[in-house]
């Protein structure tokens, strides 16, 4: 982890870009530029994994593979005349149309080269299912794969045999899209750092129940003979959900994990740190224990917690990452076992402005309250933008915000930027709607909603000089 330094969040779908998507290519790179004349050492993305239901990052086919929509697909058309996209939030089914188009006539004339042959090679512990799996779902029409005939959805070899033949091109191009992701991906990280910037990524705790994982690694999760799971994942009823929150994720069997000695675990948090620099885990929580739901059930209330293995899985990623470069996200029911639990591996856990002023002087999101090694930001790609959020705040919370910030009543969303950046934490870290001042309009995800979600860009005027020379004359006062 860097010390003293700041960042901006900002996904890789929400940049610039001419076809309908922010991707890996030229936009991305000036985004660097960006972060570096603002004097900012740190880039937080999304996940980077292909996305299912909803478009959400969260919600992926794989925890391994990444989103061939974030391809750059400049080096295989110039044909831009004819496409017409909107510049201020994705149209994920126009682009996927377009996109797929361009890049199934790029498959058609690619020449398997030394680096595919290799990049197939050292991947293939997750590649290969990945593929036939991709290759399954477009062949029966994207359903469950839960719900494909029997001797498919049990990994029969003869059935396995079959359709490897019957879909070879199909999983040849599935391999395709993922050589060219983290081909261009790699070559922007290796930018980045050049640059003096380093990418923190999220690795959501659960997998998706129809996912490349579930169905390669059944053994991982709590199913049944019919691979229905036995138990899905959520969080209990609180004071902002009387019926908690049903996410349907399988849960994991720890118990088998152990026996395994975690090594489907192992494998991706290795192919983690080889996409990023620093690690940021969604849902810590769930590695000290977990809500588990018995399957069926249309709320999360008759749920029941249990106990998950996190330390001793952390025990043996330590053995091979001594570092062990992770950000804690440790929102919600933060029990002492879970303190504990990140305390023990010095994990810097997060702390949200936007959570600070409910609860007066104690409350363990304000800032005369932070240790060093923790990240505090404004708020998350889960939140309201800040200039919304104050305007939405009750009166009460809003008098005490107003009254411990000596606030003028003028540029709120840069004024808690402000108190981040002065903090004594390590890291801060803040949206980029929030350094450019919008409102909820601009909102990235809205929890318990489907609609309109991941879709918010950025439109390249306002990644402005005059910006950047603001944001670094903070962090030059600010010491990060």
């Amino acid at each position: 982890m860097i010390k003293r330094s700041s960042g901006i969040l900002l996904h890789i779908v929400s940049l610039p870009g001419k076809y309908g998507i922010g991707c890996l290519g030229k936009d991305a790179f000036e985004f660097v530029d960006f972060l570096n004349k603002s004097g900012q050492k740190l880039w937080q993305i999304c996940p980077l994994s292909p996305t299912g239901y909803g478009n959400s990052p969260y919600s992926s086919y794989s925890a391994f593979a990444g989103n061939p929509l974030l391809i750059d697909i400049d080096e295989f058309t110039k044909e831009t005349d004819d496409i017409n996209f909107d510049d201020k939030e994705v149209e994920y089914d126009k682009v996927i149309e377009f996109k797929y188009k361009v890049m199934r006539q790029a498959f058609t004339t690619f020449s398997e080269t030394d680096d595919y042959h290799k990049f197939v090679k050292e991947e293939s512990y997750w590649l290969e299912d990945f593929s036939l799996f991709m290759a399954l779902k477009n062949h029966f029409n994207n359903i469950a794969w839960n719900r494909w005939e029997t001797p498919l959805k049990l990994r029969e070899e003869n059935a396995l045999l079959e359709f490897k033949k019957l879909l070879k091109n199909e999983i040849e191009f599935q391999k395709f899209l993922q050589f060219i992701f983290f081909q261009q991906w790699q070559k922007l990280r290796s930018y980045a750092n050049s640059r003096g910037v380093q990418i923190i990524g999220d690795m959501p705790i659960y997998v998706a129940a129809d996912s490349a994982d579930a169905w390669s690694n059944p053994k991982l999760f709590l199913f049944d003979e019919d691979m229905n799971p036995t138990f899905v994942a959520g969080v209990p009823p609180d004071g902002f959900s009387p019926t908690g929150q049903l996410w349907g994720n399988p849960v994991y069997d720890w118990d088998y994990c152990e026996d395994t000695d975690f090594e489907w675990w192992k494998l991706r948090f290795t192919s983690a740190f080889k996409l990023y620099d620093i690690l940021r885990i969604d849902h810590f929580i769930g590695f000290e224990n977990y809500w588990a739901v018995p399957f069926g059930n249309d709320t999360a209330e008759l749920g029941s917690w249990q106990k998950a293995k996190g330390r001793q899985l952390f025990q043996k990623l330590k053995e091979e990452f001594p570092d062990l470069p992770i950000i804690a996200e440790d929102l919600g029911l933060l029990t002492d076992d879970v303190r504990k639990l990140r305390d023990d591996f010095g994990f810097p856990g997060m702390k949200v402005l936007q959570f600070a002023f409910y609860d007066g002087m104690k409350s363990d999101f304000l800032p005369h309250n932070f240790t060093e090694n923790c990240v505090v930001y404004t708020g998350t790609h889960d939140n309201e933008i800040t200039r919304s959020w104050y305007d939405n705040l009750p009166d009460e919370p809003k008098n005490f915000m107003n009254e411990y910030m000596k606030y003028d009543g003028k540029d709120i969303s840069f004024k808690l930027i402000k108190l981040a950046w002065e903090s004594r934490t390590d890291v801060a870290i803040a949206p980029m709607q929030d350094f450019l001042d919008l409102d909820n309009k601009a909102r990235f995800n809205s929890p318990g909603t489907i609609e309109g979600n991941w879709q918010w860009r950025v439109i390249k005027e306002q990644l402005s000089n005059q910006l950047a020379e603001k944001i670094k004359a903070l962090t030059l006062q600010s010491n990060r």
